[in-house]
């Protein structure tokens, strides 16, 4: 198998592996401009090395522009920037793709700066429900055994958030 097919295929494998284990929520995690996040991983889509990205006339700077995933366009958008986190490097190699889930019906993928793996519940302690003022895709904060607090982020609560439908300024 292709290091390319192992990235595509990864959240597919672990969702099936953890299938019988564990009956509780699992994540995809991430960590972008120096933060950490938690995709649920019935959310995310395949993940993808950067590629060249077209860019869009008059689009938002979070909009990163149209890439060609596996034959199909997808808006791309940098996480980051998008939730108004400022990064530690503005280059932030390397660099990541994670599309929305196919279910969830948008032709779009986040650019993260690092995959950090599969989590599950038995991974954290909850730092914090969930902020009433937060915006509908965000979830809980976790923190992990290293006291790292992660945040989880809905990806199907996002692509219908107002701000993130709205890549035109």
């Amino acid at each position: 198998m292709s290091s390319q097919e192992a990235l595509r295929d990864l959240p597919a494998r672990q969702a099936e592996a953890e299938q019988p284990a564990s009956s509780g929520r699992s994540w995809l995690a991430v960590e972008s401009a120096g933060h950490h996040f938690l995709f649920p991983l019935t959310e995310a889509g395949e993940i993808f090395p950067i590629v060249p990205l077209m860019p869009v006339p008059h689009a938002q700077p979070w909009f990163l522009g149209v890439a060609n995933l596996r034959g199909h366009l997808h808006g791309v958008v940098d996480l980051g920037r998008f939730l108004g986190l400022v990064a530690p490097d503005p280059v932030r190699e390397p660099t990541m793709l994670v599309a929305f889930n196919a279910a969830l019906d948008v032709n779009a993928a986040l650019r993260v700066d690092r995959l950090a793996g599969l989590r599950g519940e038995a991974d954290f302690s909850l730092e914090r429900d969930v902020d009433a003022a937060a915006p509908a895709f965000v979830g809980q904060r976790l923190l992990d055994a290293g006291g790292r607090v992660w945040q989880e982020i809905h990806l199907a609560a996002l692509v219908r958030h107002e701000a993130f439908l709205r890549i035109v300024g």
